[in-house]
């Protein structure tokens, strides 16, 4: 059985803001903008990281070889 899920406040206010528009072109591109907006808070926090020594290539090295989708 699956499990319902609630829709969170921000995806409840990019449906309501985007419901006028139903072309695949604009949720390609507003796909695009939020993977762009994404990647550099991922870039930022691993620059973070890697400045204040909680990431280095060792690091990167041993997260390369682990499974993270592995369930604890």
């Amino acid at each position: 059985m699956m499990e319902a899920t609630q829709i969170t406040p921000t995806q409840l206010h990019l449906l309501k803001l985007f419901s006028f528009d139903k072309s695949e072109s604009r949720a390609l591109e507003i796909k695009d903008v939020l993977m762009h907006y994404f990647q550099g808070r991922l870039d930022a926090e691993a620059d973070r990281l890697w400045d204040e020594g909680v990431l280095d290539q060792e690091r990167l090295e041993q997260l390369r070889h682990k499974d993270l989708h592995a369930k604890a």
